[in-house]
């Protein structure tokens, strides 16, 4: 077997043009353990500083003998697929951190209460730690991705047994998010030699599954073969589980929910749960909840930004410094999205006078309806409001009054929705209007409208919680960083 994956290992590299990812799960393991630990001292450190503030009498020094525990979380975080958390996702990531993170500081404080120490510590000093480090744990692991997931030891490797469509389209997804930490290495397909893609070759039939396994260390295989029959799929998955201990099958349900899908055995039968989450009551009721608290301490916070920006808007010219734009909301109501002014009063005529004399304006128009270079923009002040997405400040009037929410797909005028097909807009129509959504934080003013529908369907088709906190934090870094802003 060993001269077997030497001649293998040999044959792939001669015939792949680009080197074959030599993925470390245990270094990034590692890595991510480092941070945890880092990040979790960190926490406990400014909760205690925190608290300090509130109860000047808190001494440090019980908490000093609390230092073990610091290691039991990364056995918790082990024990929830958290290292290397290849193939989970950030949303799902952030889901079990956060968790794990709520149930070792709950057995903590149990232990310390059944061991009678409870007045030597503060439960103040307890919930500003756990809130710090639920804060900074999935923060730092965002920053050592975003560091490090471009790397090629960065993650595990991975065969996709099936170079078809499937295979191929999973491939390219993988590479495009290296962030999932599942680095492709080698397709297997018994239907004879094929294209390489993205680099990555056909290296073979799926008997040659061992040798590739032996040679390249590979534990992670994804099975993408749906035009395979029954009994035919039955047998690889037996197969390969024998070689593999991480097996994933891929069914062909591309743009189907995949983040609230949880298999069910219907006497032994499998079968696919999807939950709805926008459709269930407490999930709305959470959604609002989150929407009425940060938009009354964001809207507060914004009002001197605002004032600032409504002397300089009437300063550059004159008319009133707030807008009004009447879109679509939930249900297909129509609702009035406030913003602060970025154009000129005749931007409609400014347009169609640039679109007539530009044919290649006329077709970013077309595409994005969008413009790099808008005629119809304030000099100054709106190019700074529309790159900063300071012009969507007055919309957390329109969340308090439950006409959007905070995160959602962005309430477009007639003429965007108009673009779309039936379907799409039917689907728009099942959910509120956000400030920000996932098509912003991802592709900002660069996605075409395809971009925008696939994003849109995906965050609707898979709401949660834990999407929304993702998003709201990837806003602050979009915002920060400009990019694709225009």
């Amino acid at each position: 077997m060993a001269a077997l994956a030497e001649i293998f290992e040999e044959r792939v590299r001669v015939d792949c043009a680009a080197p074959i990812a030599r993925a470390r799960p245990v270094a990034t393991a590692s890595l991510l353990a480092v941070s945890d630990v880092i990040s979790l001292a960190a926490g406990g450190c400014l909760g205690f500083i925190s608290w300090s503030f509130v109860n000047p009498g808190v001494t440090a020094t019980p908490y000093f003998v609390l230092w073990p525990a610091l290691f039991v979380f990364p056995l918790v975080y082990a024990s929830m697929g958290l290292y290397p958390a290849a193939g989970l996702g950030t949303v799902e990531e952030l889901r079990r951190t956060v968790l794990s993170t709520t149930v070792v500081y709950l057995a903590a404080s149990a232990s310390i209460f059944m061991l009678k120490d409870v007045g030597v510590y503060s439960r103040g000093v307890f919930v500003f730690s756990w809130l710090c480090s639920t804060v900074l744990v999935p923060l730092s692991r965002a920053l050592v991705r975003w560091r490090c997931a471009a790397r090629s030891w960065w993650g595990v490797p991975v065969v996709i047994l099936g170079a078809g469509e499937t295979g191929r389209l999973l491939c390219s997804r993988l590479l495009e998010q290296p962030s999932l930490g599942l680095k492709p290495v080698a397709f297997l397909d018994d239907h004879g030699a094929q294209e390489p893609h993205a680099g990555v070759v056909v290296s073979g039939p799926l008997s040659e599954a061992p040798a590739i396994s032996a040679s390249l260390r590979v534990r992670h295989a994804l099975v993408a073969m749906p035009g395979a029959e029954r009994q035919e799929l039955i047998s690889v998955l037996e197969e390969m589980g024998a070689v593999f201990p991480h097996l994933i099958v891929i069914p062909d349900l591309f743009g189907m929910a995949s983040l609230w899908v949880f298999p069910r055995d219907l006497g032994g039968v499998l079968g696919l749960e999807i939950r709805q989450n926008l459709l269930l009551p407490v999930n709305r009721w959470l959604k609002r909840g989150l929407d009425l608290t940060l938009s009354l301490l964001f809207g507060v916070l914004s009002l001197p930004v605002l004032a600032l920006a409504v002397v300089w808007i009437k300063r550059v010219s004159p008319g009133p410094a707030f807008y009004a734009q009447q879109r679509q909301g939930e249900a297909g109501c129509p609702i009035r999205v406030l913003k602060l002014r970025t154009m000129f009063p005749d931007a409609e005529m400014r347009l169609l006078e640039y679109l007539d004399a530009d044919p290649d304006a006329r077709d970013e128009w077309g595409r994005y309806l969008k413009l790099k270079n808008d005629p119809r923009i304030l000099p100054g002040i709106g190019h700074f409001l529309r790159r900063t997405s300071l012009d969507e400040l007055p919309q957390f009037w329109n969340v308090l009054r439950g006409e959007m929410s905070l995160v959602g797909p962005r309430p477009f005028p007639e003429y965007h929705l108009g673009k779309f097909g039936g379907k799409f807009r039917e689907l728009r129509c099942r959910v509120t209007p956000g400030i920000t959504g996932l098509w912003q934080v991802s592709a900002r003013s660069n996605g075409d409208l395809k971009v925008q529908e696939a994003l849109d369907s995906y965050y609707i088709r898979n709401w949660s919680l834990w999407l929304d906190l993702h998003i709201l934090a990837r806003t602050l870094r979009a915002v920060f960083s400009r990019q694709g802003a225009y």
